[in-house]
């Protein structure tokens, strides 16, 4: 297909920068060249960033970015680039919290105008054609005007973004406590939506580490309302058109506060941190809801976003082709009354009562989003069947329509395949085998692995932090690094294979040279071998995906357990230390961190298992929710310290032990559970 208009994005990669190859705008990609010229030719920046899944950032391209009159207006006054954020999160986060200090609300998409040396001085979101255009000459004419004036509007800006990013090093002597804890939860619980689940407002997000910890918090503690609400919050979640009950898998969020209508992008790092979340509610609770979503979800990521390499591509996209073949979000998802009574037949109203198909699940016009709100116990005894009847015809009928759905034009896929990302499905897919026992998981855990060793591991253990057409590129952030040790540190304890655990050290050891600031006793989000910004951010709040300084500071915690002399556990506590002052104020903003705050003061243990039989022991040990210990096996003499002098001829033995003193051993997977409820 010949196309007017051509840019130099079509020499990229990103499928979000491709989708805008063709855009009269002048669009190029985020290099220091290109901040260079601009300066050469004193000319503004344009920043614009998205992601390919992104319903407002097509919106925008469709209405400004895609108009001969707008790129006139950008091209002739403005260098141009397009960003995509998660290829270089780096930049988004400044540009972000850019924006926020601006206007004090973000989104995506992000449009930033700066100086031609990239220190912004206005943001905005999603702005139709002529509010676009009117900004963008305002802005222009400001600075040909009153250059100075602008110039002091930036430096303040980037003083300011600055500012907001430090990190002070705590001199606290004594860790936020138990009781401190107590009230940090009392004052979040505030917040809790007790009937529908998750917090009270709209839209509800996922936020998988909230539900983590409080399940953990929850079970330490034996706060059976706490552990109520979680549970509410998951089958609500579950229940909920978020969720995907024909094809798996859940969306990014619901706009409503019932889970009910999905923003309905679908994106791998939601579902790889799902994926874990609801298998450690399975183990804790046995609830069967639970682990049919770890099976559906995993279900949908196999056939939809892994590639042949056993990499994940990144997401699928809110928008699809509607029957009049038009771009319409949730297209590919939706169903009409007509549709569902053609396919269904006969079990049409037993199908309409379980998913509401009727005023509750009603979208808009004539459309529904599949939702739930009654147990198959009370279908099942309404309608006078079986519990296994139901299921059955419930699970004929989804399947029925997943063959008609597959008939539709599908969401646009964006196949660039992230290191963090993966390593968020991989520690899901070591959770799903560790909890559900299922072969097949471990199985593909190992395949993403391999891929992720294979092509994004350098030899100096380095990490790229992008895939894509068998091309890896982009020096990796410290999520990267974070996220992709705690995954290898999850597959060692279901392997107990040491080559996962000093892949796991390598990395951590490069990420302390290289990312690790002295000054604040955190880590920067990039590298001191990479060219700096308008500052090194150091992310340290839990979000839709928990902070990248958080997820170091458990690995920290656990190398210490494992390598007691090396100093790990003095920078994992400094760390908390750091940032304790906050939690009372914003639990909700520190969740994965808080989950340290009980690994200090509740007992931590170590489960050493050595002997013939020791896969199978650690199996049997670890499917049991014990979020606050960590397993290590071999069969006769370890390499590392809590193995060591442990064997025993002819005995598989496990020994449990709390700051490397150990019980007595015992010799089955019961009694190692007895040894801990009686240290409890």
């Amino acid at each position: 297909m010949a196309h007017k208009h051509t840019n130099a994005l079509i020499h990229e990669t990103s499928p979000y920068l491709l989708q805008h190859a063709h855009n009269p705008v002048n669009w190029e990609a985020w290099g220091p060249e290109v901040l260079e010229r601009a300066q050469r030719e004193d000319k503004l920046l344009v920043i614009s960033i998205g992601y390919a899944a992104c319903h407002w950032c097509h919106v925008m391209e469709k209405e400004c970015f895609e108009n001969e009159d707008v790129a006139k207006v950008m091209n002739g006054n403005f260098i141009n680039i397009k960003i995509d954020r998660e290829e270089r999160p780096d930049v988004d986060q400044i540009y972000m919290d850019a924006i926020q200090m601006i206007s004090g609300q973000g989104g995506w998409p992000l449009n930033i105008v700066a100086l031609p040396d990239g220190r912004p001085f206005w943001g905005g979101t999603y702005l139709p054609k002529d509010g676009w255009t009117n900004v963008l000459q305002q802005l222009n004419e400001l600075y040909r005007t009153d250059k100075a004036r602008v110039t002091q509007y930036a430096a303040d800006l980037a003083n300011g973004l600055h500012a907001i990013n430090l990190v002070e090093p705590s001199k606290d002597t004594e860790l936020f406590s138990l009781e401190q804890l107590e009230g940090a939860i009392q004052n979040w619980s505030n917040h809790f939506d007790t009937f529908l689940g998750g917090h009270k407002r709209a839209p509800k997000f996922m936020m998988p580490n909230h539900w983590d910890f409080l399940l953990h918090y929850g079970t330490a503690t034996n706060k059976s309302e706490l552990l109520e609400f979680v549970d509410t919050t998951l089958t609500r979640m579950a229940y909920g058109g978020v969720y995907d009950h024909v094809g798996g898998g859940f969306s990014r969020y619901a706009v409503d506060i019932k889970w009910h209508v999905p923003h309905f992008e679908k994106m791998l790092y939601d579902n790889g941190q799902l994926t874990s979340l609801y298998a450690k509610a399975y183990a804790a609770a046995k609830n069967e809801t639970y682990k049919e979503v770890v099976e559906g979800t995993i279900t949908f990521v196999t056939e939809e976003l892994m590639d042949n390499n056993g990499g994940f591509y990144s997401s699928l996209d809110a928008d699809s082709l509607d029957k009049n073949r038009e771009l319409k979000e949730g297209a590919f998802y939706v169903w009409t009354k007509e549709e569902l009574t053609e396919f269904l037949g006969t079990d049409l109203d037993l199908f309409q009562d379980y998913f509401n198909i009727n005023s509750y699940g009603l979208w808009e016009e004539e459309n529904y989003v599949l939702i739930r709100d009654k147990s198959d116990e009370e279908i099942a005894k309404k309608h006078g069947i079986s519990i296994s009847d139901l299921k059955k015809r419930i699970k004929d009928a989804l399947s029925l329509l997943k063959k008609e759905r597959a008939k539709r034009s599908r969401p646009r896929l964006d196949d660039k395949i992230l290191t963090s990302w993966n390593g968020l499905m991989l520690k899901g897919l070591v959770d799903a085998f560790r909890y559900l026992g299922n072969k097949d998981y471990l199985e593909l855990a190992l395949k993403n692995a391999q891929f992720l060793e294979r092509e994004m591991i350098k030899e100096d253990f380095s990490l790229y932090r992008n895939h894509k057409n068998g091309k890896s590129t982009i020096n990796a952030f410290l999520e990267d690094y974070a996220i992709m040790i705690e995954a290898f540190f999850a597959l060692y304890e279901v392997t107990f294979d040491e080559k996962w655990l000093n892949l796991g050290k390598n990395l951590l050891e490069h990420a302390r040279l290289h990312f690790f600031d002295g000054d604040s006793g955190m880590f920067f989000y990039t590298s001191d071998m990479d060219r700096s910004l308008i500052r090194r951010s150091i992310e340290t709040n839990d979000n839709v995906i928990s902070s990248s300084n958080s997820i170091m500071a458990h690995n920290l915690f656990k190398m210490q357990k494992i390598f007691p002399s090396e100093g790990y556990g003095d920078l994992a506590k400094q760390m908390l230390k750091n940032v304790q002052k906050d939690f009372s104020r914003s639990a909700h903003g520190f969740s994965n961190w808080l989950h340290l705050v009980l690994f200090h003061h509740l007992d931590f243990y170590e489960i050493a298992i050595v002997g013939k039989d020791y896969q199978a022991m650690g199996l049997d040990i670890g499917k049991r929710y014990v979020p606050n210990s960590f397993m290590a096996g071999c069969e006769e003499e370890g390499h590392i310290d809590l193995l060591k002098n442990r064997f025993v001829t002819n005995k598989t033995l496990a020994y449990v032990c709390i700051e490397g003193a150990c019980k007595l051993p015992v010799a089955t997977p019961d009694e190692v559970w007895q040894e801990i409820r009686k240290i409890r």
